[in-house]
């Protein structure tokens, strides 16, 4: 029987980016992202490592979920560049 925090694969903890709502994956990655630096700082290596195999996964889903993403074009190298 596989605990009700595994994904398919039953070696992955956490929940499925994909059965997130837009709301649930915002902020899910907002998470993520204040605690990067803890993570990255302070994390052993297998935490470390986690933490960025989630990151990893809950990108790709965003990116999955908005491939026309808005682009600021000021975060581009002209745009860069004009400033």
């Amino acid at each position: 029987m596989t605990s009700p925090d595994t994904t398919s694969n039953d070696t992955a903890m956490g929940v499925d980016p994909g059965a997130l709502t837009d709301d649930d994956l915002f902020r899910e990655l907002g998470h993520l992202y204040q605690t990067r630096l803890d993570a990255l700082r302070h994390a052993a290596d297998q935490a470390y490592g986690e933490h960025t195999r989630r990151m990893n996964q809950f990108e790709a889903e965003y990116l999955r979920r908005y491939p026309g993403r808005e682009i600021d074009p000021e975060r581009l190298r002209e745009g860069a560049r004009a400033r």
